[in-house]
């Protein structure tokens, strides 16, 4: 079974403050396993308002497919398992010091947060569907 988003619902979510939306991604990824972020010869990145080098991610590709633009013009959506970013993503990011730029729309404006942040949020989501 997948998941078929569809456009009202895509233009309802990118409208929606930053929090909203990271609330959001939360359960989405939580329901369907997966994060979305973009490739192209290497991950994308982003830096924070402290100028902290983030890692944007999405709950689905057409999210991600829709910020490949500008400097990330020709990068492609690549999904990443759960299992992985929680197993392997994310000490990854906390020994490389990076911090995560949840569902960064157009402008930029992302939810940012700390790996294990992420990950205690999505392991407190996961817990309801067990």
């Amino acid at each position: 079974m997948t998941w078929n988003l569809n456009g009202q619902e895509f233009e309802s979510v990118v409208r929606l403050p930053p929090q909203k939306r990271y609330e959001y991604f939360v359960k989405k990824v939580s329901d369907w396993r997966e994060v979305w972020s973009l490739w192209n010869d290497g991950w994308a990145l982003m830096g924070d308002k402290d100028g902290d080098e983030t890692v944007p991610v999405w709950p689905d590709a057409l999210f991600a497919e829709a910020s490949a633009v500008g400097e990330w013009l020709g990068y492609k959506p690549r999904r990443i398992s759960l299992e992985e970013w929680l197993n392997r993503w994310t000490p990854g990011m906390e020994v490389d010091h990076r911090r995560v730029a949840v569902f960064p729309v157009l402008e930029g404006q992302a939810t940012t947060a700390s790996p294990l942040k992420l990950e205690t949020d999505l392991k407190l989501e996961l817990a309801k569907y067990e």
